[in-house]
């Protein structure tokens, strides 16, 4: 989504003087990270809202400097909102990890919800600590608690929102399994089992469907995870124990 804090310096000034113009619309965070969760916590990091992706830039590292500079959270916000409705089409470089970024989708947010993310953005980046009030249950959800095969059925759901699976981790009895993975998001996920010879892939899958795999597992510890690019990376990622 955002192309980091490579480019801040060259438009801060900018979107200063613009700012003095006129008074901003009214902002609304929940619904700023709200979107932010569902269409760019897959490919960003930002502590705040729980978000780990790590195809694009870290938009924590992104702006710690200019933030340790002394640079206003409104000219932040303006930045942003300018890279969200006029991303940069040329690959850029991600300043936390020195990699080339993935490129953000153009009209990924439009009017109130293009500003209202590049509000909360600005309000959580590089902050630490942890969102307060209303905003503390909106966010990306993370892995908890241990999945269970019953009666040769091992189910690990896709999250809510954000990179990670409903359960940590998972146990099974040894033998086949069939191990399911519905996933609510519109961010494309599946489930992938690998270990003691096992390497299964189950079909990408979004909106409610369920991807699976058919293994035979023997007494071992095996690695649960989603095969989509930069999403084992970002979290999406367990232990299968099989006694």
């Amino acid at each position: 989504m955002m192309r980091g804090r490579v480019v801040i310096a060259g438009v801060a000034s900018a979107i200063a003087l613009s700012a003095c113009a006129g008074k901003e619309p009214q902002t609304n965070l929940i619904n700023g990270k709200v979107k932010f969760t569902d269409e760019c916590s897959r490919c960003h990091t930002l502590a705040r809202a729980n978000a780990t992706g790590v195809v694009g830039p870290n938009l924590d590292a992104a702006f710690a400097q200019s933030k340790a500079d002394g640079l206003g959270q409104s000219t932040i916000e303006g930045i942003v909102h300018q890279w969200i409705l006029h991303p940069n089409r040329n690959p850029q470089m991600d300043p936390a990890t020195g990699k080339s970024a993935a490129q953000m989708p153009a009209g990924i947010f439009k009017g109130e919800d293009a500003r209202d993310v590049a509000a909360y953005v600005a309000s959580a980046a590089a902050e630490g600590g942890k969102d307060s009030g209303r905003l503390a249950n909106v966010g990306a959800q993370k892995a908890q608690g241990t999945a269970t095969e019953k009666n040769g059925t091992l189910d690990i759901p896709v999250a809510q929102a954000g990179l990670a699976f409903k359960f940590a981790d998972a146990t099974a009895q040894a033998g086949n399994v069939k191990v399911t993975a519905q996933n609510p998001q519109t961010t494309g996920h599946n489930i992938a089992i690998e270990g003691n010879g096992v390497d299964q892939k189950g079909e990408v899958v979004t909106k409610g469907g369920t991807s699976t795999v058919s293994v035979d597992l023997k007494p071992g510890t095996y690695t649960f995870y989603c095969s989509v690019p930069g999403h084992r990376e970002g979290g999406m990622v367990g232990k299968l124990t099989v006694k």
